[in-house]
């Protein structure tokens, strides 16, 4: 039972909003594949298998995170008592946790055509790359957007077997949503964070965080709206994407600074907005 807990913690299983976000894009592309294809049945099973790999592949980059992380963990506040950092589990175990978690999601992902496999597979490089970035660049949080984002082509080119325009600026759309809720959930350790060399575009932008996030957020919606253009009307979509935007604009607005409290709870509002734009490009097949 206790290895039981010590794997939870480690997977963050009992945080599910890190998969959840990792999940609503490959929804996105999805929901986007679908409308052209209109396969309902292949639609939801494809809806599922995605669901798992987010679990299982943020599972395991959860786990090498803290892998590497484990001796700056030590020295945070609202990490060192993480299993690794703590001393609860070896780094071996650790590892193979990792390995199994792939294990799973390599099953996962050969389910796919071919295109969508070599995406994933690709995708690798990117998950157990960000645990470094942190060190090297006051960007980590792109970076993150590039990874966690990634689902959203594979998504669409699980259903269309093609990649297009349109799905590469969608994909630049949702890297800049990512750059605004992980800006927000960085600024949570800026102090510690700046005391042991580690880098954020919280603590670049610490004096115009608020300018920002608003800035990325405001890119991020533009460009949506650009995509959709042919949508819009007096319809269901429009009702969601306002929905949507307004979720954005709300967090810009309740921001304020020097509020760890406030940081998470806004960061975790992202979990709806992801949720009210999938039913959003949804209901254009509808």
């Amino acid at each position: 039972m206790n290895q039981l807990k010590i794997f939870i913690s480690l997977t963050r299983l009992n945080k599910p909003i890190g998969f959840m976000l990792l999940f609503w894009p490959c929804s996105w592309g999805l929901a986007l594949a679908y409308k052209l294809e209109g396969d309902i049945k292949k639609f939801f099973i494809f809806l599922i298998l995605f669901f798992l790999g987010s679990v299982l592949m943020r599972s395991a980059g959860c786990i090498v995170n803290d892998i590497v992380d484990r001796n700056l963990d030590k020295k945070v506040m609202r990490t060192k008592k993480r299993p690794l950092a703590s001393g609860q589990i070896s780094i071996a175990r650790a590892l193979t946790y990792v390995l199994f978690l792939c294990g799973l999601a390599f099953i996962i992902l050969i389910q796919f055509n071919l295109l969508t496999i070599f995406l994933g597979i690709g995708s690798m490089f990117l998950a157990f790359s960000y645990p470094f970035m942190k060190r090297i660049t006051y960007w980590p949080q792109l970076f993150l957007g590039l990874t966690f984002n990634w689902g959203l082509i594979m998504g669409w080119t699980a259903i269309n077997q093609s990649i297009s325009f349109e799905i590469f600026l969608f994909y630049f759309s949702a890297i800049f949503w990512t750059l605004g809720y992980d800006t927000i959930y960085g600024a949570q350790d800026m102090s510690e964070d700046e005391i042991i060399g580690l880098k954020s575009t919280s603590i670049k932008f610490k004096k115009n965080i608020k300018l920002f996030i608003t800035t990325v957020y405001s890119i991020s919606v533009a460009l949506i709206l650009f995509i959709f253009k042919n949508e819009l009307g007096i319809n269901i979509f429009t009702f969601f994407f306002l929905i949507f935007s307004t979720s954005l604009f709300y967090q810009i607005l309740v921001f304020k600074n020097n509020k760890s409290e406030n940081y998470l709870k806004l960061f975790k509002y992202n979990n709806y907005s992801g949720l009210i734009l999938f039913v959003g490009i949804f209901s254009i097949n509808i």
